[in-house]
């Protein structure tokens, strides 16, 4: 049984990810901002603790991170899954967007992790898998600043290998959650199309690429970026 927490993970492939963790019998604990009774829910069906905290406020993942850190200890596992869209062209994009963007998706991931790696260099041993994305690595047309945000995250493996601990990313493709929910059926089906598996994704399908990274039998596996993406 090992703690895992999991940012943003209260609704879509964050709540897989717990449920995921929950079932195989760890300890799960996920952080929640605007989802209450999802985060509630979680807890009730599958004893997993919702934390709230608002990564858009200033230094707002940092002061999460060292709370939990003080009152949970040991993070065996942590899932920087928290990100925020804004789907408009570049220029336009408001500076209270593009602020939440940073702060959620970039810094939230970033203060996270500066704040739980001092639990898994005490025990020289740990997993840190950052949910990236398919525009992180390629870029994409009105998204931009998300693009920039999450290609960003893909760093930090060299550093704390020594020290035993693994950091890996999952890039999931168009994946069937509430993020996507402004596209139209028009949309969803020429993305589904797009993709040589000719569909968009399910949120467990990632969760089962993160359960695979977090596992022994990933064990020489860092510094990687695992594309689920059909």
């Amino acid at each position: 049984m090992a703690n895992i927490l999991v940012t943003g993970g209260s609704r879509g492939i964050g709540a897989a990810i717990a449920k995921k963790f929950a079932e195989q019998g760890d300890t799960v604990y996920i952080t929640y901002c605007k989802s209450k009774e999802a985060a509630q829910a979680l807890e009730q069906q599958y004893g997993i603790h919702p934390i709230f905290a608002d990564f858009r406020e200033d230094f707002g993942a940092l002061k999460a991170g060292k709370a939990i850190a003080e009152q949970i200890g040991t993070i065996d596992t942590l899932v920087n899954n928290a990100a925020v869209s804004v789907v408009d062209v570049f220029q336009c994009v408001s500076e209270e967007d593009c602020t939440a963007l940073y702060r959620v998706n970039l810094f939230g991931t970033v203060d996270m992790t500066r704040a739980i790696l001092p639990t898994m260099l005490q025990q020289h041993a740990g997993n840190i898998i950052n949910i990236t994305s398919v525009w992180g690595q390629t870029g994409a047309s009105c998204e931009v600043d998300y693009s920039v945000t999450k290609g960003g995250i893909i760093a930090l493996a060299k550093e704390v290998a020594l020290s035993g601990i693994r950091v890996n990313a999952v890039s999931p493709g168009v994946i069937d959650t509430e993020m996507n929910a402004h596209l139209s059926e028009e949309d969803r089906q020429e993305l589904a199309e797009e993709t040589p598996l000719q569909r968009i994704g399910k949120p467990e399908e990632v969760a089962d690429a993160v359960l695979f990274l977090a596992s022994e039998r990933a064990a020489f596996i860092t510094g990687q970026v695992l594309p689920v993406n059909g």
